[in-house]
């Protein structure tokens, strides 16, 4: 465990025995803080049903199925010519919905994925599996804030659309053709109050029946190809081939 820490290993959570106070998992507690990896303490009994064949000696780590990404790295690997597309989620906590959004994102066309450290599904095999394959090919950051993240972003001249049931706006009247990043909320309770205040514009999906919201994957999946089609709609303007 220690060595992992210390090597960089892509960590969602450790689970560390409320029982347990010896040395070692003390240095291990303190370099997981360091490190800004959430350590959460719980029964004995519920490591057990993580490893009850193998001796835990009070502490498991929950390791990512893969590396997560600074979100300047997937800034930096936008092609010239092409307008950064990402898209962040603010609190999914469901990881097949988190899944089913890395799979929209990787047809799409999104150049990256951003999400919480707290409170958010952390990519785990029930995301690996239900994205189909997509996380090898979707570079995923992790932050500690959303809303600084937003910040970040506007500073590099991204645009932050924000779905919403109160937006201002139907979705696809809204320019989505340039540099822009698609915020995403929460199952339960959509985007936080300082999240949409910090959004540039709020788009809404327009609803008909008597459900006032649709899944989170599923709005993911429709704002996001309403940004292919006015891209694709846009190179055609400007007289440009694409496949």
């Amino acid at each position: 465990m220690r060595e992992a820490l210390r090597g960089g290993r892509p960590i969602n959570k450790i689970l560390m025995s409320k029982e347990s106070n010896s040395g070692p998992l003390q240095e291990i507690f303190a370099l997981a803080r360091g490190k800004g990896i959430l350590v959460q303490k719980v029964e004995k009994q519920g490591l057990n049903k993580f490893v009850s064949e193998t001796s835990h000696q009070g502490v498991i780590a929950l390791v990512s199925p893969k590396a997560y990404v600074a979100v300047e790295d997937i800034i930096e690997a936008v092609q010239p010519g092409e307008e950064p597309f990402l898209i962040l989620l603010d609190e999914i906590s469901d990881p097949h919905n988190l899944g089913a959004i890395l799979r929209t994102a990787d047809a799409a066309g999104a150049h990256g994925v951003i999400i919480p450290r707290r409170r958010s599904a952390p990519l785990t095999p029930t995301v690996a599996k239900s994205s189909a394959g997509a996380i090898e090919y979707v570079p995923v950051a992790r932050v500690a804030n959303i809303a600084q993240t937003i910040e970040t972003l506007k500073k590099r001249g991204i645009w932050l659309i924000g779905a919403d049931a109160g937006g201002q706006e139907l979705y696809w009247d809204v320019r989505l053709d340039g540099p822009l990043a698609l915020v995403i909320g929460g199952e339960d309770k959509g985007l936080g109050r300082l999240v949409k205040e910090k959004c540039d514009i709020l788009v809404r999906l327009p609803m008909s029946g008597q459900v006032n919201s649709l899944n989170a994957s599923v709005a993911a999946a429709l704002l996001a190809y309403e940004v292919v089609r006015q891209r694709r709609k846009a190179l055609e303007h400007a007289g440009v081939s694409h496949s």
